[in-house]
């Protein structure tokens, strides 16, 4: 983000909110041209693996066993979601949060059930004995490794 708002919390905000980077006018042009080529460097380089899944955010691809996985955009982001979050139980609103723009103000949160479901039908051999993608009941879900 480039601004003239130059402010702690002005920079504060903006990196909450999801920002990459943050640089207020004005500013050097090598080092605009320093942190351009550090971002398109990482964003070459970024996958997610976690068992027999690789997500490489880059190309939006995904692979179950070398094998394409035919994921919508929202499938996408939320298994990359939880490849992040390996481990860590996650309550609807944290993914309504994360993968729904505004916190998911307009989004009814049975969206978010709808498309666990959606994506276990395709990365779960048994959808409705998961391995991977566990529920916490009344609590939200799990990314399960190797389990």
């Amino acid at each position: 983000m480039l601004t003239a708002r130059d402010s702690e919390l002005d920079e504060v905000k903006a990196l909450e909110l999801g920002v990459s980077d943050y640089m207020a006018k004005p500013f050097s042009v090598a080092v605009l041209k320093a942190r351009v080529k550090k971002m398109l460097h990482a964003r070459e380089h970024t996958t997610l693996q976690s068992g027999d899944f690789l997500l490489d955010l880059s190309s939006g691809k995904a692979m179950k066993q070398a094998e394409h996985l035919d994921l919508s955009g929202i499938e996408f982001k939320m298994m990359a979601y939880f490849l992040q979050n390996k481990g860590i139980l996650l309550s609807k609103e944290q993914i309504l949060g994360h993968i729904w723009e505004q916190g998911g103000e307009f989004v009814d949160d049975n969206i978010v059930s709808v498309n666990i479901s959606r994506l276990r039908a395709k990365i779960e051999e048994y959808p409705k004995h998961p391995k991977w993608l566990k529920t916490v009941h009344g609590m939200g879900y799990i990314w399960k490794e190797g389990r």
